[in-house]
């Protein structure tokens, strides 16, 4: 089996490379991304087995066909995407003509590969569209959690476009029965995770001595699925899915932007403490809120648990912990 894996130098796919390679070491691995801001090849190991690393665009329709035919994968995933609201609503373009029109194009180019490729590898191709709770829009705090039949109800232009390439998606499977399968996950975090987002930024912000900004109140509620579980929840997919399905994968670790502030402050404290012992807690200052700024994000993963047998194994108190060590250690490389 050739996987070609797109985004694999961002956070969630260069996670999902190594895991990959330790579940499936004689299988090769090519990986496709462009190199953006948020990409680091620095976090994939430099030698490993059976692995290529290919720079560019998945939109870019002459390169993948060639990917296509001379790596011959009968399995594709595509983490490649513009993942940050704030920069969405600064500038929604750059998230429609990515998370749009590239995967249009690069969805389009694998499904004519696959309609030409041999009958057995044909049956056993899968291609796997990574997505976000963000497309269900908000919830209230007694509202049960989004189940794989909520209606998609975007807010911001991010959430939007990762909503369009999933009705692409799904239309390529009830229109040509190309065998797509799309992963709707919660809040990730865990090692190699750009310092844009909310918990690097915090962890930057106070070893720097720098206001760590809270938007709003900070009442605003996620749930923070473990980057490792995440990927090991795609493994099962990749051996269990149902073309065409769509499945939940969330962690049940709900918890307010302040309280989780809070709390990773208080683990810098132990970990990193302060010259003067004073808490980081002081840095916290709140900010104007992001417009159309999501109250609450809860998904239910029934469905990829029963289906799969995969259940979250970390925690939000020990995910946190390795998450803090991990830039104590790195921050200097990010």
């Amino acid at each position: 089996m050739t996987i070609l894996i797109t985004g694999g130098a961002g956070f969630i796919g260069s996670n999902f490379i190594k895991i990959w390679r330790h579940t499936f070491k004689n299988r090769k691995i090519i990986n496709l991304d462009k190199l953006n801001y948020a990409s680091n090849i620095k976090n994939i190991p430099i030698k490993i087995k059976n692995y290529e690393f290919i720079k560019g665009n998945i939109g870019n329709v002459n390169l993948v066909k060639n990917i296509l035919y001379k790596y011959e994968p009968d399995l594709i995933i595509n983490f490649a995407a513009e993942t940050h609201v704030d920069k969405s609503i600064l500038n929604p373009k750059i998230f429609a003509q990515n998370n749009i029109m590239d995967f249009l194009n690069f969805i389009e180019t694998c499904k004519y590969y696959w309609e030409k490729t041999h009958k057995d590898k044909k049956e056993k191709f899968r291609f796997i569209q990574i997505s976000t709770d963000e497309i269900y829009g908000s919830l209230k705090q007694n509202e049960k959690p989004f189940t794989e039949k909520s209606i998609y109800k975007t807010n911001n232009p991010y959430s939007a476009s990762k909503a369009s390439a999933n009705h692409i998606a799904q239309s390529f499977f009830q229109t040509y029965g190309f065998p797509i399968i799309i992963t709707i996950s919660t809040n990730n975090y865990g090692p190699h995770q750009h310092t844009e987002k909310f918990i690097p930024k915090i962890i930057k912000s106070a070893l720097n001595n720098n206001i760590i900004p809270i938007y709003g109140d900070g009442q605003q509620i996620r749930d923070w699925l473990f980057v490792k579980d995440h990927c090991n929840a795609l493994i099962k997919i990749i051996k269990y899915g149902i073309p065409g399905e769509s499945y939940n994968i969330g962690a049940n670790n709900e918890i307010t932007n302040l309280e989780l502030a809070l709390f990773l402050c208080e683990i810098l404290d132990k970990l990193y403490p302060r010259k003067n012992y004073e808490s980081y807690k002081t840095n916290i200052k709140f900010t104007n809120d992001r417009p159309g700024h999501d109250t609450r994000y809860s998904i239910d993963s029934t469905k990829i648990q029963i289906a799969t047998q995969w259940k979250p194994i970390e925690k939000i108190e020990s995910g946190m912990q390795k998450t803090v060590n991990w830039y104590l250690k790195n921050m200097r490389n990010i």
